[in-house]
């Protein structure tokens, strides 16, 4: 007896409206803080302790081409597959180490503007403190010659950071504490940059005081007349 067989389905084409990226998920990655995120087993904070230790020594004793997955995998005693799975670039490495030195939302939100900034300023004067002062300026070198690098960093701990700052600012002009008028990221830039100037140029000290008197700086200029 014939059977009538169903007709094939011929083959869905393949839609040419969506391009491969040209760099791998430099706006979808994830960020440093949920690149260690896996559905596996729990994280475990001392092997990121550990990774951004080795991290940062490395920067600072070889720059940003010492990096390698792979180096600092023998470094900390781990399988590489186990960093792989966490970070997928050394650029996210990086990225994740000089973060949790820093903080990703500097500006807890203490209930005051002045509590807000100096929470802020303690996550610098706390990293350049450790071994992140060392490591920073040749950091800095290599991302002026890897645009990678330099967009990786500017995304994934620049843009986290004054997110949370300019959150604390929008609080504070909710209370009335603060003008609603404000050249916010020329303040932002105010507010962090003597503290890499001074790292960078080493000309004067990271000092408790000069987080008192730019937070008192900041204020002066934020709040109403």
């Amino acid at each position: 007896m014939r059977t009538n067989r169903p007709a094939a389905r011929s083959a869905a084409p393949l839609s040419p409206t969506r391009p491969a990226p040209l760099h791998r998920g430099l706006r979808s990655r994830r960020s440093p803080a949920t690149a260690g995120t896996s559905r596996g087993r729990p994280r475990d904070p001392s092997i990121d302790r550990e990774v951004v230790t080795a991290v940062l020594k490395t920067l600072h004793d070889g720059g940003y081409r010492a990096v390698t997955l792979d180096g600092i995998a023998r470094k900390v005693k781990r399988a590489r597959t186990s960093l792989y799975r966490r970070w997928p670039s050394k650029r996210h490495l990086v990225a994740y180490a000089v973060l949790s030195e820093m903080g990703a939302s500097p500006a807890a939100d203490t209930g005051t503007l002045r509590g807000d900034l100096r929470a802020a300023v303690g996550t610098l004067f706390r990293a350049f403190g450790g071994p992140l002062r060392q490591a920073l300026p040749g950091l800095v070198a290599d991302m002026a010659h890897d645009l990678e690098l330099a967009e990786t960093f500017r995304h994934e701990v620049l843009d986290a950071r004054r997110k949370s700052m300019r959150a604390a600012f929008a609080r504070a002009e909710a209370r009335g504490e603060a003008r609603g008028n404000l050249e916010l990221e020329l303040l932002l830039d105010m507010l962090t940059g003597p503290f890499y100037y001074r790292v960078l140029f080493g000309h004067a000290p990271i000092s408790r005081r000069l987080a008192f008197d730019v937070v008192e700086y900041v204020l002066r200029i934020a709040r109403h007349d």
